[in-house]
């Protein structure tokens, strides 16, 4: 019989997030908006909202939106990120990854309210690159992300202090973080000496930590650490994944000291779904094919594909590419479907078969957008995103090391 404990570690091993991946998943590539009532049925969680906005169709929702957004006007700002729905990204007044987006909310002057269509700790990184003066919100407050979640802040302090009392004397480690990670996660790394990365700057971050370490612990996407590793010259025999389940993450102090980067034992839901057999299979259709996928998924699929790089990467490559090319994209379905349109000339495609919307974010519905918005028309901010401010302060040092890295 399954004990207390093991379903503890259990739940700390696989975040909720991850396991509600699949609930949007579908077989018909039109991934079309229905009533919040209707797509409550999903089977996963969802931040309970006035019955009022449950049956509104979407129709009705664009034009309420539309509406109600201009009555604010320049008071407020909307962000969203490449992997929204488009009901959604329509309504964004800037799109991008979720670091360019923070850095739109930073350098906007004059705002009182940014909502940002994203996840949560993109709208927590939003607020700690902006001043107390302004309201950062999240319609949605169960759009969290998988990866994150899987680096628990306790999980990692326990892994920091085992690493200081194994290391010692060996040379030291230096934090860096992903992006996607939460705000105590980065202010971590800004009090220890550490860094944030985003996809397009790992590599930077990680040269800027060797020359002031001999190893790296990189938080929390194994995946994408794993390959600017490779990049940069690290050998697989150099590289340990670290389990927070086991006793000193599953190795044994030799090894730790003997190791150049260890790697959070965390991935991507989305990009993880992406596998050699998706890659070689669009090849058969398409013998000119370009394989094109983000530095989340596994090493192999990196490693078969023609590039690889971050979102804007992707984006730009494909959009500067010559008309009449064929584009197998590994990254999210939304983004690859919106990339489609906007691109007529070309054949892009998603190299996985199955509909899949990275399910946190696809809780960004309209119906929570018109909630929020008339909210703000009454005077009422709901789902603020706060961050403390120790938290802020040493999240903003780890961040501003990126800027001065990049």
């Amino acid at each position: 019989m399954t004990t207390l404990i093991q379903e503890k570690l259990r739940e700390r091993s696989i975040p909720i997030t991850e396991i509600e991946q699949s609930a949007f998943c579908q077989s018909d590539p039109k991934l079309e908006s229905k009533t919040l009532e209707a797509e409550f049925k999903a089977g996963v969680r969802w931040q309970k909202i006035s019955p009022a906005y449950l049956r509104i169709e979407p129709q009705e929702l664009t034009e309420r939106i539309r509406i109600a957004r201009a009555k604010l006007g320049d008071r407020l700002l909307i962000l969203g990120h490449h992997y929204q729905r488009d009901e959604v990204i329509e309504f964004a007044d800037y799109r991008g990854d979720s670091f360019n987006l923070s850095r739109q909310a930073a350098e906007r002057k004059g705002v009182e309210y940014i909502m940002f269509c994203g996840v949560h700790f993109m709208a927590e990184t939003a607020d700690i690159l902006t001043g107390p003066d302004v309201s950062v919100i999240l319609p949605n407050m169960t759009a969290g992300c998988s990866m994150a979640d899987m680096a628990n802040q306790d999980d990692v302090l326990d892994c920091w202090d085992d690493l200081q009392d194994v290391l010692g004397a060996y040379g030291g480690i230096v934090p860096i973080t992903y992006m996607n990670s939460t705000a105590g996660i980065k202010a971590h790394c800004g009090a220890n000496g550490g860094i944030v990365c985003t996809s397009s700057n790992a590599a930077a971050t990680f040269e800027w930590a060797l020359k002031k370490s001999k190893r790296i612990l990189f938080l929390p996407d194994q995946h994408l650490g794993r390959n600017t590793g490779v990049k940069l010259g690290i050998g697989l025999d150099e590289m340990l994944v670290w389990n927070p389940n086991k006793p000193l993450g599953g190795h044994t102090a030799d090894a730790l000291r003997a190791a150049r980067l260890i790697l959070w034992k965390g991935h991507c839901s989305v990009h993880t779904r992406f596998d050699v057999e998706q890659i070689e299979t669009a090849r058969k259709r398409y013998p000119d094919v370009n394989i094109i996928v983000h530095p989340e998924c596994t090493k192999e699929v990196v490693d078969a594909a023609d590039s690889n790089g971050s979102t804007e990467f992707i984006l730009n490559a494909i959009r500067e590419a010559a008309p009449g090319t064929v584009w197998g994209v590994g990254t999210e379905i939304s983004m690859v479907n919106r990339l489609a349109a906007q691109n007529p000339d070309k054949t892009i495609f998603c190299l996985d078969p199955v509909v899949c919307p990275c399910s946190t974010m696809y809780r960004i519905h309209p119906a929570y957008l018109l909630w929020v918005l008339d909210g703000l028309n009454e005077g009422v901010v709901v789902n603020r995103i706060s961050v403390g401010e120790a938290t802020r302060a040493n999240a903003r040092i780890a961040l501003d090391r990126m800027l001065s890295v990049v």
